[in-house]
């Protein structure tokens, strides 16, 4: 054992070696007085600390880099109110079954349980949200509750994990040795299964896949094309894993999610057998859960996830596998043979319905939602990351853009607004050579807009486009379907978004229709900075199948 790797020290310098022996290279934070020995420890480290604006914008920047990765993204906060700030992200890794580790300061030991200043219990306050939290009360325990934490935090379902760190026991004085990286399950599946998967699909007449979930990699979702080929089925993705299957690909049927396609909609519910592949099958994915009728559904699903206590959640499987979307496709892919009786004209039918769906129509205004998106879809990099929030404008997103990798969408299914612009700094600083466009509506923005200065102050050089029409705008949707003509608590006054990008020397611009938009975008995207395109749009534009008269 080496003096490095067993040295004396305050537990911070401790903390963060352990972090570093997990391979961890970035963490996203707040700076707090709670947790100045772990700000000590990352000094000289090795390991690069961004500085947010908000704790739940550096949690959610945490939570992008897990999803991105799929190693825990790493998050530091203070006590009390950087812990309550920093729920917002944990709740999206929880909701999007992300791994994730969230470290918050706490009050000293001898202080507890007194309701000093800024005390919580987290244990209790994140109970639900995380999948393990924990205080480490003892320094000699830190590498113990870092190796389980980064266990449990990838480990089945993925998830978030929570760790508070009490400010007397992290300046302690310790020795320790950091654990080993985590040894992690494989997730293949029994061949048992894989033979019952492979032999209900072969059997089928009318099968359908829904893949998502968590797990993923550029690999699976290979495996995932090739075993569609042979399998001849068509394959839809659930709710914002539009990036799981190339969306050109033959056997490519469109998004099992929000505004879904009716023609889909209809094929799901007729299927005989739904294969799905990682996903939770929660509400967004089964249309308020009328897809498929709970608890028994009319179809044969075979449900594969890596939690086993998900499969039967809501919906009685015939066939429960407990594993790895990832693994099993890898599985399928090798074993699977071609029906007996062809399905060919499904696979078909249900791409022209993909296509006929793509056809936009026209909205109100002379900067369209639908040209933005299509010429996105048409002129960006098929490598380039998309991120945004929550709200109307990412229907049009969803519906027209057409994803060809893997991991080129980044968007919360939890449905937090505020997600686009800390996911897409995150992005950019993970992968700096591809192009980062954070897609948010006003409201969104407005939600984190100080991080505009963290993607400045760290050269993430993305570009933001505000979908600008004054006003919330899904609220405003729902408002007039049930309540006509009584507006209340939706209307906004915004900001110059330009002015905003050129008061931190970026580049900004505002774009008011659709000539000027292919130009404007191009050069915010060779600005060599940050950059905003505040996009005028009409406020009768609510979604794409709907004007806001038609609401009523």
């Amino acid at each position: 054992m080496t003096s490095a790797e067993n040295s004396s020290g305050h537990a911070g310098r401790l903390l963060v070696r352990c972090l570093a022996a997990q391979g961890i290279g970035r963490v996203y934070c707040i700076p707090g007085e709670s947790y100045l020995a772990a700000l000590d420890g990352l000094v000289g480290s090795g390991i690069d600390v961004i500085i947010a604006r908000h704790e739940g914008a550096a949690a959610m920047m945490a939570e992008a880099e897990g999803k991105l990765t799929g190693a825990p993204g790493i998050a530091f906060v203070t006590r009390g109110p950087g812990a309550t700030n920093a729920a917002a992200g944990i709740h999206v890794a929880f909701q999007d079954s992300t791994p994730m580790i969230l470290f918050v300061g706490q009050v000293a030991s001898d202080q507890r349980d007194r309701e000093a200043f800024q005390e919580v219990d987290y244990r209790q306050m994140f109970a639900p949200l995380a999948k393990w939290v924990a205080e480490i009360d003892r320094a000699d325990r830190i590498p113990e509750y870092v190796s389980r934490a980064f266990h449990v935090a990838q480990s089945g379902r993925p998830g978030p994990v929570v760790l508070a760190l009490p400010e007397d026991m992290l300046s302690s004085i310790v020795e320790g040795t950091p654990a080993p990286k985590a040894t992690l399950p494989s997730g293949r599946a029994a061949e048992a299964d894989i033979a019952a998967i492979l032999d209900l699909i072969e059997r089928a007449e009318r099968p359908f896949v829904i893949a998502g979930g968590p797990g993923w990699s550029a690999d699976a979702a290979a495996a995932l094309a090739r075993f569609a080929e042979i399998a001849e089925v068509p394959v839809g993705v659930s709710f914002r894993a539009q990036d799981y299957l190339d969306n050109r690909h033959p056997n490519y049927a469109g998004d099992v999610g929000i505004g879904i396609n009716p023609a889909l909609t209809r094929r799901v519910r007729e299927a005989d057998v739904l294969l799905a592949l990682g996903p939770r099958l929660g509400e967004m994915t089964t249309s308020g859960y009328t897809l498929l009728t709970p608890p028994d559904p009319l179809q044969k699903l075979i449900h594969v996830h890596p939690d086993p206590s998900e499969p039967g959640h809501v919906y009685r499987p015939t066939l429960s596998v407990a594993a790895r979307a990832d693994q099993v496709v890898r599985q399928l892919s090798e074993r699977v043979r071609p029906p007996a009786l062809s399905r060919r004209d499904q696979v078909a039918d249900a791409r022209a319905s993909y296509e006929g769906w793509q056809e936009p129509p026209a909205s109100p205004g002379p900067l369209k939602t639908e040209h933005v998106i299509t010429h996105l879809s048409r002129s960006l990099p098929e490598n380039a990351i998309l991120t945004n929030g929550a709200g109307n404008y990412a229907a049009w997103l969803h519906r027209f853009f057409r994803y060809k990798m893997y991991r080129t969408q980044l968007a919360p299914t939890s449905g937090s607004m505020g997600y686009g612009l800390p996911a897409a700094i995150a992005a950019k600083l993970l992968a700096p050579e591809r192009d980062v466009i954070c897609l948010a509506g006003d409201g969104c923005f407005q939600m984190v807009a100080a991080e505009f200065g963290t993607a400045c102050q760290y050269s993430a050089n993305i570009v933001i486009l505000v979908f600008n029409n004054g006003q919330y705008g899904t609220i405003r949707m729902h408002q007039e379907r049930n309540y006509p003509g009584r507006v209340s608590g939706t209307q906004m006054v915004n900001p110059d978004f330009s002015a905003w990008a050129r008061s931190y020397g970026a580049y900004g611009a505002t774009v008011t229709e659709n000539a000027a938009f292919p130009k404007a975008l191009a050069e915010a995207m060779t600005a060599g900075r940050p950059a905003i395109l505040d996009l005028k749009l009409s406020p009768l534009a609510i979604s794409p199948s709907m004007t806001l008269p038609d609401a009523t």
